[in-house]
């Protein structure tokens, strides 16, 4: 136990001396969730009020450390925002959830003067919390993994700051929610999406 003590004392001070990236910043998700959309549209509204694909709102931090040569080694936190509000009878239906998105991602590293580019792909565990209200609100967890491809561009602002844009495909798989009617809301999901932030290089 000693030993493994000794080694991540080395290592971290190692990282971090390295070319670390530091990231943060907020996109846009376009996802189809093809068994929410169903549940929504067919067994409680009865109407089309979901389109195959839905847009979500997600913010995201990240590091990554240099792994080998052109390599980086990140982890992302990620969440993402999504809702739903539409009219039931004589009340309104509201469906909302948070989808938090860690993930380790491995990257291919091209980087120039004033420029990076960072290719790569990861996997990670999925935790949705959602509220539903029908009268009153119940909430229910979920959990999961999911995959995820991404393609960053950085372009300098100053001597370590970088404006960052990315694009991600993403495959989400939490474990479907069952609620006490025996109604099942599924959340899988396949999807893309567009980042925009700041990374800044130490």
């Amino acid at each position: 136990m000693r030993k493994y003590f000794i080694i991540v004392l080395f290592v971290i001070p190692v990282l971090l001396n390295a070319q670390t990236d530091i990231s943060v910043g907020m996109g846009v998700n376009f996802e189809n969730a093809s068994n929410l959309r169903d549940y929504v549209n067919f067994d409680i509204l009865g109407t089309d009020k979901l389109s195959t694909f839905n847009s979500s709102v997600e913010f995201f931090s990240e590091v990554a450390f240099p792994f080998a040569k052109n390599l980086q080694l990140g982890f992302e936190y990620a969440m993402s925002i999504y809702s739903v509000n539409a009219a039931l009878g004589a009340s309104l239906y509201e469906l909302s959830y948070n989808h938090h998105k860690p993930t380790a991602i491995l990257y291919y590293l091209i980087q120039g003067e004033g420029y990076k580019l960072k290719f790569g792909g990861g996997i990670g565990f999925r935790y949705i919390t959602l509220d539903e209200k029908i009268i009153k609100t119940t909430s229910y967890s979920t959990t999961g993994f999911g995959f995820l491809l991404r393609a960053e561009a950085h372009t300098l602002l100053s001597k370590n700051l970088f404006a960052l844009i990315a694009g991600d495909f993403r495959t989400d798989l939490p474990s479907d929610i069952s609620k006490p009617d025996g109604k099942k809301i599924g959340l899988k999901s396949i999807g893309f999406g567009v980042k925009l932030g700041l990374s800044y290089n130490f």
